[in-house]
């Protein structure tokens, strides 16, 4: 149960913040790190929400944030060896399938991609581009930090369907307002054979097929 009447406590002053299992550590360790940029990443799909999305969109972008709230709180207690299953909040295998029925549900929707995507759009496709950049920093982040400490599995799949998932919602949001521009190669060069600033749609045969990694 989360209870909070003060917001300062003066305890960060000299630099170290709390984790959840009460041990110190300095606020730029790399487990401090991965967990603020999941917490960045929540306050990215909050600027998103903002935008007013579908209603389906916004259910989906709620969960994912109360998702992200458990990815928080996951990473901030330290996995113990041995921890008995169901003492400490973790990131569930169940999360991550959901996360990969929603990418099926949405990319179903979509026209296959003939080059990378140019992030931006509408406000609602450039917070999701916006958030698809953090997720995958944290999802660096994360790995790093497992190279050194003991970090659930599930935390770090997690991030790396929910990257993807943005991405295809991103697309989703364009495809409607027909807003979403493809990469051309040297597509800024001048020549006699490209015309500066020319930008394929979605849709588009043209230009080198490219995907996206999972």
């Amino acid at each position: 149960m989360v209870y909070l009447s003060r917001i300062y406590t003066r305890t960060g002053d000299k630099g170290t913040t709390a984790l959840g299992d009460g041990r110190r550590v300095p606020k730029d360790h790399p487990r401090i790190a991965a967990y603020g940029s999941v917490d960045e990443l929540n306050s990215i799909l909050g600027l998103a929400l903002a935008a007013r999305p579908p209603r389906d969109t916004v259910r989906l972008l709620r969960s994912i944030q109360n998702d992200l709230f458990d990815v928080g709180a996951d990473l901030c207690v330290p996995q113990a060896e041995g921890e008995p299953a169901g003492k400490v909040l973790r990131v569930q295998a169940a999360q991550v399938e959901r996360l990969e029925r929603a990418i099926d549900r949405v990319n179903a929707r979509l026209e296959p991609l003939h080059s990378f995507v140019l992030p931006g759009g509408t406000p609602l496709a450039a917070w999701l581009h916006a958030g698809r950049t953090v997720c995958r920093r944290a999802e660096r982040e994360l790995v790093a930090l497992a190279r050194s400490e003991k970090v659930n599995e599930q935390a770090v799949i997690y991030l790396n369907r929910l990257s993807d998932l943005l991405f295809v919602m991103a697309r989703a949001a364009n495809r409607s307002a027909r807003a979403e521009l493809l990469w051309v190669p040297g597509g800024e060069r001048p020549g006699p054979d490209r015309s500066p600033g020319r930008r394929r749609a979605a849709g588009d045969t043209g230009g080198k097929r490219s995907g996206r990694r999972r």
